[in-house]
């Protein structure tokens, strides 16, 4: 199946350059730009993307608004935030906001490529150059926990926490299974089995609760 690509970027250069590498790839084709975060919406529900580049500093509604807009219409499109600046606080928010990824501008082209096939595929990733950065950072800046998050930390067993900690930690399903001496596939059911406990929806945001509700200590 090819996977249909939405590029939201005020810099018509970027988002250029961006198709040229996307439509490189026969499993990928871009479906449209957006300049705006109001053009992206529209966009959205025009082309009925897979994917959306979306990057977080546009004129008028920003790429966060955008993201949030798009994921209530369209829940089952995947977001990833593209920015220059990859400590930018308005990550975090967009990050809450429900994106899939995150990425720096100057990512490689194979690397993006590749980031588009993985959260197409349901997957979630931050970029690795980043990954550490950016998670601990937003550990520093708690939102609000609703009782009902707490409460459902109680309902995982201990490998669940565990595995949860190592997804935390950056590991992948592979890397996760080696350090448990478990298979990959029974790692991937530790995580389906916690996303849907705490009820969040991607590898993501089971990060961002983890630091959230102190399962996880930056640095640890």
């Amino acid at each position: 199946m090819t996977i249909k690509v939405l590029l939201a970027d005020d810099q018509a250069l970027v988002r250029a350059g961006f198709r040229s590498l996307l439509n490189r790839s026969k499993d990928l084709t871009v479906v449209g730009e957006a300049a705006t975060g109001d053009e992206a919406v529209r966009q959205a529900r025009a082309t009925e993307p897979d994917v959306i580049l979306m990057d977080i500093r546009m004129p008028g509604m920003d790429g966060i608004e955008a993201t949030h807009r798009v994921l209530t219409e369209r829940p089952g499109t995947k977001v990833i935030i593209l920015t220059t600046f990859d400590t930018d606080d308005h990550v975090f928010a967009a990050l809450r906001a429900g994106a899939s990824g995150f990425l720096t501008k100057e990512v490689e082209p194979a690397e993006l490529r590749h980031a588009v096939a993985v959260v197409a595929a349901g997957e979630a990733l931050l970029s690795p150059s980043v990954t550490r950065r950016v998670v601990q950072q937003f550990a520093h800046r708690p939102a609000p926990l609703s009782g009902d998050r707490l409460t459902a930390l109680a309902v995982l067993t201990d490998r669940e926490r565990e595995v949860v900690r190592l997804v935390a930690e950056g590991l992948s399903n592979d890397q996760i299974a080696a350090r448990l001496v478990i298979s990959p596939l029974t790692a991937k059911t530790h995580i389906t089995r916690a996303l849907m406990k705490l009820g969040v929806r991607d590898r993501v945001q089971l990060v961002i609760l983890a630091y959230e509700t102190g399962l996880v200590q930056p640095g640890s």
